[in-house]
Parts: C-alpha cells; sequence; structure tokens
C-alpha cells in the first residue's frame, strides 16, 4: 500500500481507496510545502510513495490550483525535472480582526505571505455589534479586491472568549458584545465562504510558532495591547484549555485591592499593564507618543510599574506551565528591551525551575491578523 504507516482510517478499519487518496494528497501537499521547490522524485522518496503514485497525486493538486510546476533546471544530466512548490496565485486565506478600538483585514497566498493588508480606527465600545460586523466586511471587501486571490474561507481574531459555533460569549472591554454570532453573521455579509472564530492572543501566538524564530515550540505569548491576552503553545500546538478559555493573562490579579477592572474584578493586570493605564500612568497623548518618550523620566517610570506587574503575572503562568520562552508581542513588542530587562528580571527572581528567556515578537511576525488568515490556508494544506 502507498501509505507510509497508515493502512487504518480512525475507527481502526481497514481504510477505503477514497480515504487513502486523499490522506496522500495531503502527504504529498506536505512535502512540497515544507521543501519547496521539490522534484516528484524527491517527494516519492520522502514519502515512501511509488513515482507513478506521486506524479498520479501532484497532477491532481496541479489541477486544483494548489501547485504550480516551475521551469526545469538545465544542464544536468538526463531528463530534467519539473519542481513542485506552492501555487501563490492559488487559494487565499482571509484574516479579520475586531479589537476593542480597529478593525483589520489581511489576505495571504498559501505559502502564508501576506498579500494585501489594512487597519482603521473603529471605536467598539459604543458601537453596536451589527455595525462593527458590518465595517469589518466592507473593510474585508477592500482588501480582497486589492490582493487579487480567490478566498476561501476567513477567521476572525476577537479580543474574548469563543465559543466553537462562532459566537463571542464575552469581551470585558466590549460591554455590548455579549454572545454576539460574529461567523454566522460575517458569513452572510461576505457572501458565504466559511468564517471561524479565534480568541486574538491564541492567533497571535500561531503566527509566531508558524513565521517566528523555528526554535519556538514552546512558549507564552503575551500581547499587550488596551486588554492583555496570552496564547499558550506546547509543543509545537495551540493550548485551549478544556473550555477554548486558556490565557486569560489579563485578567490575572496582581493587586488585590487594586482598580476596578471591566471584568468585575479588582487589581487585575491589564488595569495596571494595559495600553490606557500605561498611557495615563506616563501621561502620553497615545502609543506613538509613548514609543517616542520611552525614555523620559514619567514614561519610563510608567514603565517600569508595568513591567513589574507583567513580570510578576507571567511568573505565575511560568511556573504552571513550565515554558522556557515568553514572548511579547503588541505594545510589549514595541517598548523593547527596556520593558524586556524588566520582565527579564522578574522571571529570574520569581520562577522555581529552569531559567525563561524573554524574546520579543519579530515585526514581520504578523500577529493577530496574519496568524487568522493562516489558519485558513494551512487547513487547506492539511485537506486538500
Amino acid at each position: 500500500m502507498d501509505v507510509t504507516g497508515w493502512p487504518f482510517d480512525h475507527h481502526g478499519s481497514r481504510a477505503g481507496a477514497g480515504s487513502v487518496r486523499r490522506h496522500n494528497l495531503a502527504l504529498v501537499l506536505r512535502q512540497v510545502a515544507d521543501g519547496e521547490p521539490v522534484s516528484r522524485a524527491a517527494v516519492a522518496a520522502r514519502t515512501g510513495l511509488t513515482r507513478a503514485t506521486v506524479s498520479s497525486l501532484a497532477d491532481e493538486l496541479l489541477t486544483t490550483g494548489l501547485l504550480t510546476e516551475l521551469a526545469a533546471a538545465r544542464g544536468g544530466q538526463g531528463r530534467p525535472a519539473n519542481p513542485l512548490q506552492l501555487n501563490r496565485s492559488g487559494p487565499a486565506g482571509l484574516g479579520l480582526e475586531i479589537g476593542v478600538d480597529h478593525v483589520g483585514a489581511c489576505v495571504v497566498d498559501l505559502t502564508g505571505t501576506v498579500r494585501a493588508t489594512r487597519t482603521v480606527p473603529s471605536p467598539h465600545r459604543t458601537l453596536h455589534p451589527h455595525t462593527g460586523l458590518a465595517l469589518v466586511a466592507g473593510l474585508a471587501a477592500e482588501v480582497i479586491a486589492g490582493a487579487g486571490l480567490t478566498v476561501i474561507g476567513a477567521t476572525v481574531a476577537l479580543p474574548g472568549v469563543v465559543g466553537p459555533d462562532g459566537v463571542l460569549q464575552r469581551a470585558p472591554n466590549l460591554p455590548h458584545w455579549v454572545d454576539v454570532p460574529v461567523s454566522p453573521a460575517l458569513s452572510e455579509m461576505l457572501g458565504g465562504p466559511p468564517v471561524a472564530v479565534g480568541n486574538e492572543a491564541d492567533l497571535a501566538a500561531l503566527a509566531e510558532l508558524w513565521f517566528g524564530a523555528p526554535w519556538l515550540t514552546d512558549f507564552l505569548y503575551v500581547s499587550g495591547e488596551i486588554g492583555v491576552g496570552g496564547g499558550i503553545v506546547l509543543h509545537g500546538a495551540l493550548f485551549r484549555g478544556a473550555g477554548g478559555r486558556a490565557g486569560e493573562l489579563g485578567h490575572v490579579v496582581v493587586d488585590a485591592e487594586g482598580s476596578p477592572c471591566s471584568c468585575g474584578g479588582r487589581g487585575c493586570l491589564e488595569q495596571v499593564a494595559g495600553q490606557e493605564e500605561l498611557l495615563r500612568a506616563a501621561g502620553a497623548r497615545d502609543v506613538d507618543d509613548l514609543i517616542a518618550r520611552r525614555g523620559a523620566e514619567g514614561p519610563a517610570a510608567a514603565v517600569g510599574v508595568a513591567g513589574r506587574a507583567l513580570g510578576v503575572a507571567l511568573a505565575g503562568a511560568v511556573n504552571l506551565l513550565d515554558v522556557p520562552t515568553v514572548v511579547l508581542g503588541g505594545l510589549y513588542a514595541r517598548l523593547g528591551e527596556g520593558l524586556r530587562e524588566i520582565v527579564q528580571c522578574e522571571l529570574r527572581t520569581r520562577v522555581v525551575a529552569r531559567p525563561v528567556e524573554v524574546v520579543l515578537s519579530e515585526p514581520g511576525t504578523g500577529g493577530a491578523l496574519r496568524g487568522a488568515a493562516a489558519t485558513v490556508v494551512r487547513e487547506r494544506l492539511r485537506h486538500p
């Protein structure tokens, strides 16, 4: 059988020819994606499939637009091979983001490369959810037109707890957004493509896993925006928790007698290290002003307070999860080495096990928008 290590389906019975072919299509596609450009002969050698089988499967993937064939290299002995690679003009994924104060849209091709993206202000604390959804749908239409690719699905990054049915159950910083059916509503507005939803920090963590440093396989990603979110990656996979709510780092209590929080508690990390509190404490007009003046006395003191609180919350999470790396994203990445060193110092003091490395998210990683769009194309690569 032309399936290495996979002669049975998930029920334990002998797999049918259709299941075998679907598996083999995904196997060939994955080999091309992992090592492109690559010849049919190399794919056959890596998978254990016969050359004839690989050729047949590759032809099917070419016909469906998932692969493309490059011109053969000249000058070698024998018949030159035509290498295969993912089709940059093939199916594309759409990532959408509904933040507290903005909406964004992004299109990526099959390689995960961003082909078009745009973010605009949008005050969702005061807008009715339907208005916010209509705004992001309109922005999506503009970005899709600019990309010039066929979008096969979308994923929406949301700043709160989302259910498996595509409903935003609760977003502490969006008081009107309770049990909002984001997935079905946006699918209708966009004209039918399937729409999934996910927490923004989880999707940013996936972007870090897929497009960040290759050694990052176990880490805690923390996203600093108006809210503070966390995404947990263990053994190269996103950990969502039993109900999909893992990573709510912003509502870890760092001061039991602190300020009231929108979640209903007091002294949450978000009330000390969230964007709005940072700007207030620093006397900054906006994020750009804070970044420009972060070395001045007031902003530096504010960043110090936020960084120490962030380190306290992260130390508890690291002690619980035993991850070797913390990745600072969003606003925290923009604050740079100063904040990183403060957090690193707190973890060095408070983590009881092995040393933990604190790193800044790379600018090109793309955050929640790129992670959201990439989930669409990666799903197609898994199930061609």
